[in-house]
């Protein structure tokens, strides 16, 4: 197993400063600028630092050693990892005071920075009253529950990872096998990693973005991190039933087939302002609510709403009294009579809390959406739908995009790329350098050319590539194809996947890995522990029985399957079982996946491949940074650091080249 103790920093204020994720970036970073004496100094920085993300097209060299000057005449004075952290977080508000900070609409993408820890009490309380309310009745939960908003109970709760990993399930049905959770009611370190790292991979999974938290976050229940991570869970549950798939009443918004694909294109809190408007516009509402703070502080377009969607309920005193809070308690009232729960108060209505609000707003679509069954407008939502296959295919990959942490969040695949930037930053996220930016233009684009010309960059890229791309222009992205984009993505997925395993620090000196190699490696890895099963290809029907997977993962690590819970996956029921629990046990040794039972049932040979190559790459990661850790014990006070590192490089690319060559 990975260790679960993360990067230590002596001063607690400083380590609170940043997520173990960043820490542990950082310290490879710091490690990387050493000389050739072993030792960092202030000198060595400035040509690592500017080329980070948080500096990139902000501070260049010189900016930095000018910055660095001003505390420090001494460029060659050496600083330890500590002094480090505190330069790096100096030059981080230099950089931001130059105001070229990036935003997005979506709550899907605002990840927590590291320099503002407040969280609103409001939410929190909103988020616990949930919680009380939906887990109430769980049968390990209903022991801890209900949580005093007022304490510190609920980032106790959260530290052994369990209400995490259930809320996910409540969020999202299915996502995790909760026989794969660690319910004990003492967790050893081990056991609390695991539940963490199935919480994080999973959360992902669902399309959280938690590319800033670690696991030690979660154990050491920051606040702003687990408060932050619950309110993106709770609001994918409030959202979910804002497309057409789930409500398709939905087409009531929009006049013909062409808006109805633009409906689709838009995210759910899009949606959810457009619901909104559509039913205030009918109620005669002048004003446009084009978001969930200012627009709502005054209370009138909620009293407008209710009005119209429950006139039964409805009342002039509402409108009619001046004093906002008192207009605000009111509509809670009146909102309360819907059954909605009060994921507002008076306060943050009149105050703007746009989370707050727009759960609220969530909660009454869930309740009373106003729509009806147009079955002339239903049919275009029908024309529009995908196959079973290509609608899995586009999920897959939509949360694989999304997981990366490039700066645009990815609502509907198809729609999404046609601009052709979002597959340029995945490009650029895989493999830094590939993508020109001076020959790019960034969304909004008016000009269909730059579209164009975007798209064959991207094509370009591809077939440097080397990826299958034979009569397939920039202007075919653009035009949606939905087979050559899933096409495209499936090849740059796959190269990705690969990269990884070429790029391990220890691994095989840099040859080139093939299906084939990844296919043997899994049948060698099951065998070597005296299992029988063995697969022909990624499409072997065997696979089907979900056995295979879990004699792997056993192989990889003997603790982490729990065979008395496995099935002989003879039956559909039983295979359903065990690809359920396939899946969260890859998750929770560490593997970042996005498939579905229905791929393993099925024998969907792409995804067969990612899963066995995820768990190829933690299983050699984890052998490279265990050897890390013993070289690291071992090494002589003496030694050299980068004679050290290069010893050890030479016995450990041997063992793990002997183990991916096995079977050549």
């Amino acid at each position: 197993m990975s260790s679960f103790v993360g990067v230590v920093v002596s001063d607690q204020w400083l380590q609170s400063q940043f997520t173990q994720v960043e820490l542990r970036g950082l310290n490879s970073n710091f490690l990387s600028a050493r000389n050739q004496s072993g030792k960092v100094t202030l000198g060595d920085l400035p040509p690592m630092l500017c080329k980070l993300k948080a500096f990139k097209d902000i501070l260049n060299e010189d900016d930095i050693k000018a910055i660095f000057s001003e505390s420090s005449s001494d460029m060659s004075e050496e600083i330890d990892f500590e002094s480090f952290l505190r330069a790096y977080l100096n030059l981080q508000a230099r950089a931001t005071a130059k105001g070229d900070s990036k935003t997005s609409s979506s709550f899907l993408k605002a990840t927590t920075t590291t320099l503002r820890h407040t969280i609103s009490e409001s939410e929190r309380g909103s988020y616990v009253a949930h919680i009380n309310s939906f887990l109430r009745d769980d049968p390990f939960l209903k022991d801890f529950l209900p949580i005093d908003p007022s304490t510190n109970q609920l980032f106790d709760l959260a530290k052994d990872g369990v209400l995490l990993c259930k809320l996910i399930n409540i969020a999202v049905p299915g996502t995790i096998d909760e026989r794969a959770i660690n319910t004990k009611k003492v967790l050893n370190p081990w056991e609390r990693n695991e539940n963490h790292t199935l919480c994080l991979n999973s959360a992902k999974a669902i399309g959280c973005t938690v590319v800033n938290i670690g696991t030690q976050d979660l154990i050491e229940a920051r606040p702003h991190l687990v408060v932050g991570l619950i309110s993106q869970i709770i609001k994918i549950q409030l959202l979910a039933d804002l497309n057409l798939r789930k409500t398709p009443q939905l087409v009531e918004l929009v006049e013909d087939s062409q808006e109805v694909e633009e409906l689709m294109s838009l995210s759910p809190e899009k949606v959810l302002l457009k619901w909104m408007n559509f039913h205030l516009k009918k109620a005669g509402y002048k004003k446009e609510v084009t978001n969930f703070s200012s627009d709502l502080k005054d209370g009138e377009a909620y009293a407008h709403l209710l009005n119209t969607l429950a006139p039964e309920h409805g009342t002039t005193n509402t409108l009619d009294t001046e004093d906002p809070t008192e207009r605000a308690n009111l509509i809670l009232e009146q909102a309360e009579k819907l059954d909605c729960k009060r994921y507002v108060t008076p306060k943050d209505i009149v105050e703007g809390a746009a989370n707050l609000n727009l759960a609220f707003v969530a909660q009454i679509f869930q309740h009373r959406n106003g729509l009806t069954a147009d079955t002339t407008k239903l049919s275009f939502a029908v024309m529009m739908e995908d196959d079973a296959q290509t609608s899995r295919e586009e999920r897959c990959f939509r949360l694989w995009i999304n997981s990366l942490g490039t700066d645009t969040y990815v609502n509907n695949l198809f729609e999404d790329v046609r601009t052709g930037w979002v597959l340029l930053e995945v490009l650029d996220k895989i493999s830094q350098g590939l993508v020109n930016w001076k020959q790019a233009t960034k969304p909004p684009i008016k000009m269909p050319f730059r579209k164009v010309e975007n798209c064959n960059q991207v094509i370009s890229i591809g077939k440097e590539l080397n990826f299958s791309l034979v009569n397939v222009a920039g202007s075919d992205i653009v035009q949606g194809n939905k087979k050559l984009i899933l096409a495209f993505l499936w090849q740059l997925m796959r190269f990705s996947m690969l990269q990884l395993l070429i790029n391990l620090k220890f691994h095989a000196l840099g040859k080139e890995i093939t299906d084939a190699d990844i296919l043997n490696w899994a049948n060698s890895k099951v065998k070597s522990v005296g299992r029988k099963s063995q697969i022909e290809s990624f499409k072997d029907k065997s696979i089907s029985s979900g056995k295979f997977f879990l004699e792997l993962l056993s192989a990889v690590e003997p603790r982490v399957v729990n065979w008395s819970l496995v099935t002989k996956g003879r039956t559909d029921e039983d295979k359903k079982l065990n690809a359920n629990y396939t899946i969260s046990v890859a998750r929770k040794l560490g593997c970042s996946i996005f498939l579905l039972p229905e791929d393993i049932i099925e024998v969907n040979q792409k995804m067969m491949l990612t899963l066995t190559a995820s768990i190829m790459y933690w299983s050699l990661q984890t052998k490279t940074e265990d050897s890390e850790s013993n070289t690291a014990e071992n090494a002589s006070s003496e030694a050299s650091p980068a004679a050290a590192s290069d010893g050890d490089i030479a016995s450990t690319t041997s063992e793990v080249e002997k183990e991916v060559q096995e079977e050549r």
